[in-house]
C-alpha cells in the first residue's frame, strides 16, 4: 500500500512538472500561431567616446550629425560579427607590412583603417571593377605603376598596392590640406572632392554634403579604429592563438617566363596552392615575363607550417586581447 502511494505521488508531481513547462512555453502563444516563443536576445547600443583623431586631426563629436554618423557607422560594425572577427584575424597578418610602409611613406599610421574599409583586407572586386586590398580601379592603378594583364594584377600586391596607395593620398594631401580630406578624396575621387569644395565654399569633410558612400566614408574608418584599439569595449573576446600571422617565406626572383606555375612549385618543394596564397597578384598558372623586367615571388620557408609554430612567440596566446 505504501509504495503504491509513493508511485501515485511522483506520477502527479511528474504531471505537475510537465503542465507547467508547458505553459510557460505556450503562455504567449494563441490559437492561430501555436509557435512557441523562445527568442531571447539583447540590444545594446555601443558606447562613444568623448573625443577622437583621425590622422592627428580633431573629429569635432560634439556636432549632432557628427556623432550620429560615427554612432550609425560603430553599430553595424558591432553588430556585423563575422565580418568584424575575420577583419581582425587578418590584420594580424597583413597590418605590420602595412604599418611599415605607411611609415616609410610619411603617411599617418591611421590610413591601414581605410584599407580595412575598402576591402576587408581581403582581395576583393567591387561592381566598378576596383580591386585588390586598396580596391584601385585599373585606370588609376596603372598611373600609380601598378602592373595589370593577363598573367598580373599588382592591386593585390600587398606592399606595390600600399604604396601605390601612399603616393595617391599625398597628393591629395597636398591638394586638399588635411589627412581626412584626403582620405574622402580617396572614395570619392580628387576632382570629385574637389568640385563639391568649389560647389559648397567649404574645406572641412565634416560640414560637406556629399554623395552617400563618402559622407558614411570617415565614420566607417573611424568604427575600425574605435574597435581595434579599444577591443574589450566593444565585446571583443578573441585571443593570439586564434589571429591569423604572417607566413615566414623567402623571396626567389624571377627573369625568365614561367610556363607552369605549379610545376615551378613543385621544383621548390611547396604546393601549387602555396604559392598562390603567397601571391596573390599572380592570375595565371602560368608567368610571362618580358626581356628585361623580373618578379619576387614569396615562396614558404616552412611548407606546410603548424599553426601553433605561427603564435609560439606570443607571451600568454589564450589572453584576450586588451587584457
Amino acid at each position: 500500500m505504501k509504495k503504491n502511494l509513493i508511485i501515485i505521488t511522483v506520477s502527479l508531481l511528474t504531471a505537475v512538472t510537465a503542465a507547467t513547462g508547458c505553459w510557460a512555453i505556450t503562455k504567449n502563444n494563441t490559437e492561430s500561431d501555436p509557435t512557441p516563443n523562445q527568442y531571447s536576445n539583447t540590444l545594446t547600443a555601443p558606447s562613444l567616446p568623448e573625443s577622437i583623431t583621425f590622422a592627428g586631426e580633431e573629429v569635432p563629436l560634439d556636432v549632432y550629425w557628427v556623432r550620429e554618423s560615427l554612432d550609425r557607422e560603430l553599430i553595424i560594425n558591432c553588430y556585423q560579427h563575422s565580418k568584424t572577427l575575420r577583419i581582425i584575424k587578418l590584420s594580424t597578418r597583413l597590418f605590420p607590412t602595412i604599418e611599415k610602409i605607411l611609415k616609410e611613406e610619411g603617411v599617418p599610421d591611421d590610413f591601414k583603417y581605410l584599407c580595412v574599409a575598402e576591402s576587408g583586407l581581403e582581395n576583393v572586386t567591387s561592381p566598378a571593377n576596383a580591386g585588390g586590398y586598396w580596391q584601385f580601379i585599373p585606370g588609376t592603378a596603372k598611373v600609380y605603376g601598378l602592373e595589370i594583364s593577363n598573367d598580373v594584377d599588382e592591386r593585390c600586391h600587398l606592399e606595390k598596392a600600399t604604396r601605390a596607395a601612399c603616393k595617391y593620398l599625398k597628393k591629395m594631401y597636398k591638394q586638399f590640406g588635411s589627412w581626412t580630406m584626403a582620405a574622402a578624396g580617396y572614395n570619392r575621387g580628387d576632382g570629385g572632392l574637389q568640385a563639391a569644395v568649389d560647389d559648397q565654399h567649404v574645406r572641412e569633410y565634416w560640414d560637406m554634403w556629399l554623395n552617400n558612400e563618402t559622407s558614411r566614408y570617415i565614420y566607417r574608418i573611424l568604427s575600425f579604429k574605435l574597435i581595434f584599439e579599444n577591443p574589450q569595449e566593444y565585446g571583443v573576446k578573441i585571443c593570439p592563438a586564434q589571429m591569423y600571422y604572417p607566413i615566414e617565406t623567402k623571396i626567389v626572383t624571377v627573369t625568365s617566363s614561367i610556363v607552369s606555375l605549379p610545376r615551378f612549385a613543385e621544383e621548390h618543394h611547396v604546393t601549387y596552392r602555396e604559392l598562390r596564397n603567397l601571391n596573390p597578384w599572380i592570375r595565371n598558372n602560368k608567368l610571362t615575363v618580358a626581356s628585361g623586367k623580373s618578379y619576387e615571388i614569396e615562396l614558404p620557408k616552412h611548407p606546410k607550417s603548424n599553426y601553433k609554430d605561427l603564435y609560439k612567440h606570443c607571451d600568454n596566446p589564450y589572453l584576450n586581447l586588451g587584457q
